[in-house]
């Protein structure tokens, strides 16, 4: 079961602008990314379900979150029906995040109070996860539609709160346009946490990169 309560995990959300996301097969290597992810000042993360055992991996993962990282909330994404949702949710996911929106996944994480982002690219979409009882919405693939995209629905609706995930980049100038566009945080990964620093095992520069974006975004956010 979630550890944290459905307002924790959003106001975190909220909070901490980004959420650093990846995946990798070695329990090992998650927790040393996981750990590295903490030092550098991060206290959610999204684990993608991307590989065969992956649950058994993120077990493992919140786990040791539980029992190592004080204030640590994992959440699991790459979620496509509602039996996957309800396995990551029986071992211990705070939160969900998926590709394309579906209710079943929707009735699954309202039934156990936890936060459910779905992927959007509509506005018609957008409405129909809101009505689902999804509080954010990521916009997937980010990098098709632009800041322009989430400024445009913040006019009728600045109720609605976007995550673009895709063409996100720790780029100063990047995430001011999405910042400056009304979203309410991003979502990061390769960009992030790169392919490379997993495979030389540089977890210190992840700790440095994942430091050094949530300063950025505190740094933007203040200004704008």
């Amino acid at each position: 079961m979630a550890q944290y309560s459905k307002l924790s995990v959003l106001n975190k959300i909220h909070r901490q602008g980004v959420i650093p996301l990846f995946y990798h097969h070695d329990v090992d290597v998650c927790k040393a990314i996981l750990k590295a992810c903490y030092e550098g000042g991060a206290r959610l993360l999204e684990f993608t379900n991307r590989g065969d055992f992956a649950h058994e991996v993120f077990r493992e993962m919140n786990k040791y979150a539980l029992s190592e990282l004080p204030g640590m909330i994992l959440g699991v994404g790459s979620i496509t029906d509602g039996a996957v949702a309800s396995m990551y949710l029986q071992l211990g996911a705070n939160f969900v995040v998926t590709p394309c929106l579906r209710e079943d996944i929707a009735i699954v994480c309202n039934r156990k109070k936890v936060p459910f982002m779905p992927g959007c690219a509509s506005l018609t979409e957008i409405g129909k996860a809101e009505e689902l009882g999804c509080d954010i919405v990521k916009l997937f693939p980010g990098n098709i539609y632009g800041p322009d995209f989430i400024k445009a629905v913040k006019g009728p609706q600045p109720w609605t709160n976007i995550m673009p995930t895709g063409g996100v980049s720790t780029d100063k100038s990047n995430l001011e346009s999405w910042f400056h566009a009304g979203a309410v945080c991003v979502g990061l990964g390769s960009k992030l946490i790169s392919k490379e620093m997993i495979q030389n095992k540089e977890y210190t520069k992840i700790a440095t990169s994942v430091n050094e974006v949530l300063k950025l975004i505190e740094d933007i956010r203040l200004k704008h």
